[in-house]
């Protein structure tokens, strides 16, 4: 599954007339909800892969049901709180649910090693000009 395309803005579409409220619209109470007052976020940050190891349960909430579709390839904490729309906090408290449950896998960002030595590359390069 391939995560969701940005969508582009319309370029005949009108702005709105009156731009909303910072929260306005929303529910404050739903994010407490959706992590159902979990605070462990077990060592996630936002650059830890999230990987799915199990298919969803038909019992999970829609919001981990989402998780679990949008981690079958490995996707950052940051990525999915992108996706979701929801504050990285909440997308850590969904996570550390399904870490718990042994549904999702965390795993460390792949870093690059440093460069390699020049002369080592030098001496490469040499030898496959002399074949």
């Amino acid at each position: 599954m391939t995560p969701p395309r940005r969508r582009r803005r319309h370029p005949g579409r009108e702005p709105d007339p009156a731009p909303r409220k910072e929260g306005e619209g929303r529910n404050p109470e739903r994010l407490f909800l959706i992590g159902e007052g979990n605070d462990g976020a077990a060592g996630l940050d936002l650059v830890t892969l999230i990987v799915t190891r199990a298919e969803p349960p038909g019992s999970l909430p829609p919001e981990q049901a989402a998780v679990l579709r949008l981690c079958e390839t490995p996707l950052s904490g940051a990525e999915l709180s992108a996706y979701l729309q929801l504050p990285f906090s909440v997308v850590s408290v969904l996570l550390a649910e399904l870490l718990a449950a042994g549904l999702v896998q965390a795993r460390a960002p792949i870093v690059r090693q440093a460069l390699p030595d020049r002369s080592l590359l030098e001496a490469v390069m040499h030898g496959l000009q002399r074949l």
